[in-house]
C-alpha cells in the first residue's frame, strides 16, 4: 500500500532533512557498508521498485542507485530522455501521478530544480534528487559520510570549495548550515555562489575569499568540481580562461591542515580544476567518495521507504 501524502518524505535539497536525521543516515550507511564488505545479504527492500529518470547523462549516479537497489532486494526501472518526456509530452505533474502509482520510490536527474519539485508535488511516493542545475544532495551526502569515515565528525570543521559556484557549491553551503561546519568559498568573478539559491539560515557558515589559496588555508577538507557543469558546455572556452587560477594544486593542499583530505565528485580533468599530483596523491579520497555514493543512497532509500530501523 502506498503511504498517504502526509507521510511522504522527499530528498530534493540537502536542507530537506534535519541534522539528527543525518546522524542516523550516516550510522545506517556505515552499517550497510560493513555488511556489503562482509558479503552479508541484506534485502529489506524486497518487492520494492525504484524508477530512475535521467534527463542528464550519468555513470556514477546510475550505477550507484541501480546496484544499491538490487543489493537491497529491490528492482529498478531505468528511463532516459528517449523513454520519458518530463513536461514535454504531458505535464510533469501528470507523469508523476502515473509513475508513482507503479513504483515505490523515484530518483530524477534533470536540469531545472522546478521540474523535480513539480514531480514531487504530485507523487504518491518519495522522490530523490540525483542532480539538478541547482543542487546535488546525494553527492554531498556521500562526501560528508566519507569525511566522517576518515576523520570523524565534520561539525566545527572547515571545508574549502575552490571553483565554480555551481550545484555542488550550493549544496555544500546547505550542508554547512545544517551540520554546523564552515564553508570557505573561492570562485572567479562572475561565477559566485548565489546565496539565495542555497537559502541558508546562518550566514556565518560561509566565508568568501578572492584567492583560492586563502580559502584553503587551515581547511580540513578541500574540494572542487569541473569548471564547466553539464548543460553549460557552450561556456567552456570562456570558463577555461576565467578559472585558470582555480586549479587545486600542492601549494593549496599544503596550506590546509596537515591531515586535510581532498575530494572531487568526478569525472575529473587533471590539469584543469585539480593537479594530477593532488587527485592521485595521499590526501585524496576520491575513490572512497565515489563508492560511498552507493552506500549512503542505500541508507537513504531504506529510510525514505521504511523509516528508522531498530
Amino acid at each position: 500500500m502506498k503511504p498517504g501524502m502526509g507521510l511522504i518524505k522527499h530528498f530534493l535539497q540537502f536542507k530537506d532533512l534535519r541534522a539528527e536525521e543525518y546522524v542516523y543516515l550516516f550510522e545506517r550507511a556505515a552499517t550497510i557498508k560493513r555488511r556489503f564488505k562482509n558479503y552479508e545479504k541484506y534485502t529489506p527492500l524486497t518487492d520494492r521498485t525504484l524508477a530512475m529518470i535521467f534527463e542528464k547523462a550519468s555513470t556514477r549516479t546510475r550505477v550507484s542507485f541501480e546496484a544499491g537497489m538490487y543489493q537491497m532486494g529491490g528492482s529498478v526501472v531505468h528511463l532516459t530522455t528517449g523513454d520519458s518526456h518530463l513536461g514535454r509530452a504531458e505535464p510533469v505533474e501528470d507523469t508523476a501521478k502515473v509513475i508513482s502509482r507503479m513504483v515505490d520510490i523515484v530518483m530524477i536527474r534533470t536540469f531545472e530544480q522546478t521540474k523535480i519539485e513539480a514531480f514531487a508535488s504530485s507523487s504518491r511516493v518519495p522522490v530523490m534528487n540525483g542532480l539538478t542545475n541547482e543542487y546535488h544532495p546525494c553527492q554531498i551526502l556521500a562526501d560528508v559520510f566519507t569525511y566522517i569515515e576518515h576523520r570523524g565528525s565534520i561539525q566545527g570543521k572547515v571545508v574549502a570549495w575552490v571553483g565554480d559556484g555551481n550545484n555542488m557549491a550550493n549544496t555544500w553551503l546547505q550542508a554547512a548550515d545544517v551540520l554546523g561546519f564552515t564553508l570557505h568559498v573561492s570562485t572567479p568573478s562572475g561565477y559566485e555562489i548565489d546565496a539565495s539559491v542555497a537559502g541558508v539560515r546562518n550566514p556565518d557558515c560561509v566565508k568568501v575569499f578572492k584567492r583560492p589559496l586563502d580559502a584553503c588555508r587551515g581547511a580540513h577538507l578541500v574540494t572542487t568540481d569541473v569548471w564547466t557543469s553539464m548543460g553549460f558546455e557552450a561556456q567552456n572556452a570562456a570558463r577555461k580562461t576565467a578559472f585558470a587560477d582555480w586549479c587545486v594544486d600542492r601549494e593549496m593542499m599544503a596550506s590546509a591542515q596537515p591531515d586535510a583530505l581532498f575530494m572531487h565528485c568526478l569525472p575529473a580533468h587533471r590539469g584543469e580544476e585539480v593537479e594530477a599530483d593532488v587527485i592521485d596523491g595521499p590526501q585524496s579520497v576520491v575513490w572512497d567518495e565515489a563508492e560511498n555514493r552507493m552506500h549512503v543512497q542505500k541508507a537513504l532509500m531504506e529510510y525514505l521507504l521504511l523509516g528508522r530501523i531498530g
